[in-house]
């Protein structure tokens, strides 16, 4: 038996992450800007108890011309859409921080907590081309170190706002006509390097008191949240990661091609390759169900990480081999949980509430 159980989640984009997936996926091309385009691979994810599903997004346009899915639906507004028809999924949507106000980042994915009630997340990604810019017309796209100063700057005042409604602060008392203790918002009164936020949010507390914050932890400049994703494309990448940021929930990226036999695996990627070259990134993974489910917790124990952000190349058909044949043979070896053991996302991954930084401590 392994004595560790791994996080699992899954990225939902399009249809699928290698660009030629389009042309060979069942998916009609009209799905992909339909919210139940989405909500179909959430559901089938849910069945699996997987952690959460993520949603990425960007401010530009694919890159890859003509024979790349061109356009995309705002990741955050989608997943709210199909929030309530879920009921375990974590929802992770990405969100561009660079060109977008905290205050609004912080409102948006409070809402997506009360509408999944308690599964979001967010991952917070900076902008550093010009083409995003342009679109703003406000400032040049940042340098690296810069754009990754404010998205820290970004998730802790997102989490200010979070906190500055403490969790009893709508009392509706009708007697009286108060509908909220005006004791219990704060004024955040931020001031950084990139913003100056007063507060208090016009959303009161999400569920989870924080929704899970997310980050790609690969540039020398990131800084930890909840949850680090790395794309690093060896394992010693990974575990370089892995101890980098102690305190976090590391997961690796692997960006998989299934079939029943690993010559068939192999005879897909190299027809997808054929029709456009493509390298993926992070950890890449050409094979069976049966030894992915193999190679998962040996990756995890060699590197350090938690478990692994995963890349189906073609929706549905290795997201249906993900969540039917390599969930139930980690379950069976006891390195995946038999379902949900809460009702929240923090709570699937053992992140625990958090603690409201402005609440005072009774008798304090």
């Amino acid at each position: 038996m392994v004595s560790a159980e791994l996080h699992l989640g899954v990225a939902i984009d399009g249809a699928g992450y290698h660009p030629a997936a389009w042309r060979v996926s069942a998916a009609e091309p009209a799905a992909l800007f339909t919210s139940g385009h989405y909500l179909k691979y959430a559901k089938l994810a849910e069945a699996a108890s997987l952690d959460f599903v993520t949603l990425d997004d960007s401010l530009a346009l694919q890159s890859g011309g003509e024979q790349v899915v061109c356009g995309r639906l705002d990741a955050l507004l989608t997943l709210s859409a199909i929030a309530p028809a879920t009921s375990g999924i974590g929802l992770v949507p990405t969100v561009t921080t660079t060109h977008t106000e905290p205050f609004h980042v912080s409102t948006s994915v409070a809402t997506l907590d009360y509408a999944s009630r308690g599964r979001a997340g967010v991952l917070a990604v900076p902008s550093r081309t010009d083409a995003e810019a342009a679109h703003f017309g406000r400032r040049p796209a940042p340098a690296e170190a810069a754009a990754e100063a404010e998205n820290a700057e970004v998730v802790d005042v997102v989490t200010r706002l979070w906190d500055s409604w403490e969790d009893g602060a709508i009392i509706r008392d009708a007697a009286t006509g108060r509908f909220i203790d005006r004791e219990k918002l704060h004024y955040v009164d931020f001031e950084g390097g990139f913003f100056s936020v007063k507060g208090p949010s016009i959303t009161p507390r999400p569920p989870q008191g924080h929704p899970v914050t997310a980050v790609y932890g690969d540039s020398p400049h990131a800084v930890a949240a909840d949850l680090v994703i790395t794309r690093a494309d060896h394992l010693d990448a990974v575990r370089a990661a892995a101890a980098r940021f102690p305190g976090a929930k590391v997961l690796a990226t692997v960006s998989i091609v299934l079939a029943e036999t690993a010559q068939t695996a192999r005879d897909r990627r190299r027809e997808l390759d054929a029709l456009t070259p493509f390298e993926p990134v992070g950890l890449s993974f050409v094979g069976t169900p049966a030894q992915l489910a193999a190679e998962l917790p040996r990756w995890a124990a060699e590197s350090g990480v938690a478990g692994f952000h995963l890349r189906p190349a073609v929706l549905p058909d290795d997201l249906d081999l993900l969540t039917g044949e390599v969930v139930p043979a980690l379950r069976a070896a006891g390195a995946f949980r038999p379902g949900y053991r809460g009702s929240t996302l923090r709570e699937h991954l053992g992140l625990g509430r958090a603690v409201n930084q402005y609440a005072v401590t009774p008798g304090a």
